[in-house]
């Protein structure tokens, strides 16, 4: 059987979020972030007796706030940066940590009350059967939310241009050293996601809309997210993305049903209900 992981890809994470630990974040605007990729998730579904988990963890970010919520949490990363969420997770003494791809995820079929995976999905060769294994350790009824790169689907077409352009630089980016990708990432927030930012705020404070100027949901972001998330998005060689209808489809496939969709940035996060 092929495994449903691409290890450079998982290499690529693991540098990242030893880089970038999250530890120069303020709560502040953790939380906001956070606010924004859970904005459709049930809490109501979730107490204190609740156990689920966290697929492609990273850092440990999410984590933070979802542990405190809900009775056992599982924090599960194929990559390096297992041992960062150890360390940034380690008064929480209700996670557990498992280093694992999708594939060999070490939970039972049928056994939590929910689970999560934010912007991991993506970064796997099969996202429907990344999604299919990670469903079938939930109980019948238990919410799984899931963030996957949308294909700019409520974009304009010049948008869409200026985002093939950028993923023509992602792609030659990508297959360079890291300190070499670390060095161009960091320079990319500089001098283009910063001052594209700024203006972006300016012009929100005067009332434009600015749903489609790029780059507009880093506005009110730190530099330090903008310099994360460069070397996420430009130093990644396998980045797919999807519509909002596909993502839909590929989440009743996996045996989700009453799927609910944000329709706020980051685009697209969705939730469903395991049948």
């Amino acid at each position: 059987m092929i495994e449903n992981i691409d290890h450079k890809v998982v290499e690529e994470f693991g540098n990242e979020w030893r880089e970038f630990d999250q530890s120069e974040l303020s709560d502040d605007e953790l939380i906001s972030i956070f606010n924004d990729y859970f904005r459709v998730f049930p809490w109501e579904n979730v107490s204190k007796s609740s156990v689920g988990f966290d697929l492609g963890c990273g850092s440990g970010r999410w984590a933070k706030f979802v542990s405190p919520k809900v009775g056992k949490l599982f924090c599960i990363d194929p990559s390096n940066a297992i041992d960062i969420a150890k360390i940034n997770l380690k008064k929480f003494k209700n996670c557990s940590f498992i280093k694992s791809g999708v594939d060999q995820i070490p939970l039972e079929d049928n056994s939590m009350d929910f689970g999560y995976s934010l912007g991991v999905l993506h970064h796997v060769p099969d996202t429907v059967d990344g999604l299919k294994k990670a469903v079938s350790k939930l109980k019948k009824g238990a919410p799984f939310l899931v963030y996957l790169y949308y294909a700019m689907d409520n974009q304009p077409i010049w948008f869409k241009f200026i985002w093939k352009i950028s993923d023509f630089f992602r792609k030659a980016i990508s297959s360079l050293p890291f300190k070499s990708k670390l060095f161009i990432t960091n320079t990319i927030a500089l001098l283009i996601y910063f001052p594209l930012a700024r203006f972006s705020k300016f012009l929100f404070k005067i009332g434009i809309n600015v749903h489609s100027f790029p780059l507009s949901n880093y506005r009110n972001k730190s530099f330090y997210t903008m310099r994360t998330d460069a070397l996420d998005r430009f130093g990644t060689k396998l980045e797919l993305r999807y519509t909002r209808n596909e993502i839909e489809q590929m989440m009743i496939t996996a045996g989700l049903i009453n799927i609910i969709f944000s329709n706020s940035t980051p685009y697209w996060c969705a939730v469903g209900i395991k049948k």
